[in-house]
């Protein structure tokens, strides 16, 4: 899959023009600023996650920790969503290798409503930092 069938079309807002450019091309100083920072969420996501995981400190924290999953996966989805709106064809990017791996990193918080013991899965987030 060529990366110009994500590119939004010709006459098309430029926001999503603009969006596009900072979220994809890591090449210009916007784009590296967003990977940049999108690196840091991951990594301290799972830092949270890794010390979530020590007995004494789930317990002792478990509100803190509990926020700041949500917190973070309020902006992955942000994330995700701004990635479907800014290229030329939603669905190529949704079932893309990188659409289902960063779909893959928040649907365990959502999950964790409906399933109890489904936020162990939030371990799927590190395939992130392959990317």
């Amino acid at each position: 899959m060529s990366e110009k069938s994500f590119f939004p079309p010709e006459g098309k807002a430029k926001w999503r023009i603009r969006l596009y450019e900072i979220i994809f091309e890591a090449d210009t100083r916007t784009g590296k600023l967003f990977d940049i920072t999108i690196l840091w969420f991951i990594l301290l996501s799972v830092i949270v996650i890794f010390l979530e995981s020590i007995q004494e400190l789930g317990e002792q924290y478990s509100f803190y920790f509990y926020f700041i999953e949500w917190t973070f996966t309020i902006i992955f989805s942000i994330e995700y969503i701004l990635r479907i709106l800014s290229v030329r064809k939603p669905s190529r990017y949704i079932f893309s290798f990188y659409g289902v791996i960063d779909l893959l990193a928040i649907i365990p918080t959502y999950l964790s409503l409906f399933i109890a013991g489904s936020q162990y899965l939030l371990v799927v987030r590190i395939l992130r930092l392959l990317r």
